[in-house]
């Protein structure tokens, strides 16, 4: 017989539910988490030293005071009647005890409590790990939460007496706690992180936190949320792709002329107006997405305007200068090297606001050059224009003023948090917890790479952008004023294609659709599938989404929905063919310059390739 040793009979097979969350080597444990912790203090110091020496200073006040002021008016209604607070307190106390109620049968092994404990819905992928229901701590914690976050969406919605504004706001505050405080974000509560932790010995951790401290040094002091590997991405090697040549440039662009693709072209150039707060290669990310590479195979003789990333010799530049030494600039280029006095053109998101009131600008000038305007999810009226306003009131534009009178420009990191915030569940969140939690480089994507390669703002030009657009609305009420004339739309009569997105949370769609009555002429309204960008970056052979149709935007929003035609696939063929409508006259096919002035560089020029 073989001789048991001291202690056998005591061990007991682990609970193989349990068993994932045993630490299996303590010293190795230690070891990483006091390494982790020394990450921690890098991430710190990298956070800490630019605040020191003055080099960052952090303008939270406003937003934080706003929230606390919206926050109090929802509590106001629930507060000034007893009886009404009472039954809200009720509320949440009934749904936890019947939470308690159903976790402890769960516990017990009762099945047949099990039947409706996950509420009705969308899947949230937050909660995908299966432990969110098979381990019974973890699940009342996804259904604490998610009881919790709802009942606080309905103390704002079913507050009664709040304005618009302040319910806006609200909800999208409420939004941005909710997001944050998920148990999913956290280590100890959510069962994916903690079994990664305890299989690793806490080396995600150690990565994380190098990541972190990587971030934010990389950020001068400020968060830059990595998305994509940015390694992997490059303008000019596997973005921006589509051959053509820089042929004129000036102090805030550089304008790009694309080789053609066919020998016969329409005789009107295609002019691209892109927003000045991203670069323009959102347009040509890589040869199966490019709208601009579809564009020049149709026949189209395609000019784009590449902004430049601008600094502190920028900062007075404002919308006239970027009217005249952008827009203007391109069409006087165009001619030059075209003999061509008509052109299409397109703006996108806000180069497209601008292009709506460098038209406005130009019909009081006689300036006729620019024959039809098509307008990718653009905004002319701001009464609906999304949780983007939420930042937007006197006192936040103050102090972000105040912030850019430092340098002259607003940090493109800045505007791209906001833009993040607007999807905090999807942009934000999951990248905190897989990059600094799990230890984990992000994927390599194209389009969260161009997302993250953000670009500054003027001080002179955003702020004259969310004054007359965002806070007083001027372009609409016609009151913006512009190189010494009041602008009116009215006085835009040229043909209008108007593209808005359905799902689109920059430029909703209902926005776009009450812009499109101020323009003086047709207008024709289509509406995408899909968002703010893959509504518009929808290539034809991929097949995806579907757009609506019915002619002018007339009447109601939700009326001309219903009464849409919906066709299935992109749009561009459809907008394609209104072009040609327009006017079908073609000519050779030119080559960038035209002889007429020489290159500078090949596309897409150094203007794009500025990181900050």
């Amino acid at each position: 017989m073989g001789t048991e040793k001291p202690g056998k009979e005591d061990d007991k097979p682990t609970d193989p539910g349990i068993e994932p969350y045993v630490v299996k080597d303590p010293e190795a444990f230690a070891h990483n988490i006091a390494h982790m912790l020394e990450e921690l203090g890098m991430a710190a110091s990298a956070w800490v030293e630019p605040r020191e020496k003055g080099e960052v200073t952090d303008v939270y006040s406003a937003p934080m005071a706003d929230m606390v002021k919206t926050f109090s008016k929802v509590g106001e209604y629930w507060l000034s009647d007893p009886k009404r607070a009472v039954a809200a307190q009720t509320e949440l106390l009934s749904g936890y005890f019947g939470l308690w109620s159903r976790s402890m049968h769960k516990l017990a092994g009762d099945a047949a409590e099990k039947a409706d404990e996950t509420p009705p819905g969308k899947p949230d992928k937050r909660f995908s790990d299966p432990d969110w229901e098979a381990n019974p701590f973890f699940d009342f914690l996804r259904n604490a939460y998610q009881l919790t976050s709802g009942w606080a969406e309905g103390l704002v919605t079913r507050a009664d007496g709040l304005d618009e504004r302040t319910r806006q706001k609200a909800e999208f505050y409420l939004k941005q706690m909710t997001s944050a405080l998920s148990p999913a974000n956290f280590l100890l509560t959510n069962p994916e992180l903690y079994k990664e932790t305890i299989a690793e010995n806490g080396e995600n951790l150690v990565r994380g936190m190098h990541m972190l401290a990587e971030d934010i040094t990389a950020g001068g002091g400020q968060l830059r949320l990595r998305q994509s590997d940015a390694t992997k991405f490059k303008a000019g090697e596997n973005l921006a792709l589509t051959p053509g040549k820089v042929v004129a440039e000036d102090d805030i662009c550089q304008i790009i002329q694309y080789e053609p693709a066919t020998d016969e072209v329409l005789k009107r150039p295609l002019l691209i107006v892109p927003p000045w707060i991203n670069k323009f290669y959102i347009l040509d990310l890589n040869p199966k997405k490019s709208f601009i590479k579809w564009a020049v195979e149709q026949g189209h003789t395609v000019f784009v305007i590449s902004w430049v990333n601008p600094d502190e010799r920028h900062a007075k530049k404002d919308w006239e200068s970027y009217a005249r030494e952008g827009i203007g600039f391109a069409l006087d280029t165009i001619e030059k090297i075209t003999d061509t006095h008509k052109v299409n053109a397109i703006g996108y998101c806000v180069g497209g606001t601008l292009l709506a009131a460098t038209l406005a600008l130009h019909a009081q000038e006689k300036d006729r050059r620019i024959a039809t305007a098509t307008f990718f999810t653009t905004q002319t009226d701001f009464t609906y224009a999304g949780d983007l306003k939420v930042f937007v009131d006197e006192e936040q534009i103050a102090a972000l003023e105040a912030s850019m009178k430092r340098h002259g420009y607003l940090e493109g990191s800045q505007m791209a948090t906001a833009f993040n915030m607007l999807r905090a569940s999807d942009l934000i969140w999951p990248y905190v917890v897989n990059n600094y939690l799990k230890g984990k480089d992000p994927m390599p994507f194209d389009l969260l790479y161009w997302n993250s390669d953000s670009t500054r703002m003027p001080a002179a030009n955003h702020s004259y952008y969310l004054r007359n657009c965002y806070l007083e609305n001027n372009l609409a009420k016609g009151k913006m004023k512009m190189a010494g004339h009041t602008l009116n739309l009215s006085d835009v009569k040229i043909p209008v294609y108007n593209l808005a997105a359905r799902e689109d949370h920059i430029a909703p769609a209902r926005s776009a659709f009450i812009g499109s009555k101020l323009f003086g002429g047709d207008v024709t309204y289509v509406m995408a599938g899909s968002g703010h960008i893959a509504g518009v970056v929808n290539p034809p052979a991929a097949g995806k989404y579907q757009f609506w149709t019915d002619g002018p935007p007339d009447g109601e929003f939700d009326d001309w929905v219903a009464g849409a035609s919906e066709t299935p696939g992109s749009w561009w063929p459809h907008w394609h063919d209104w072009i040609v409508a327009q006017n079908d006259k073609t000519v050779p096919a030119r080559e960038p310059g035209g002889g007429k002035v020489n290159p500078i560089e090949d596309a897409p020029g150094s203007y794009v390739r500025v990181r900050v």
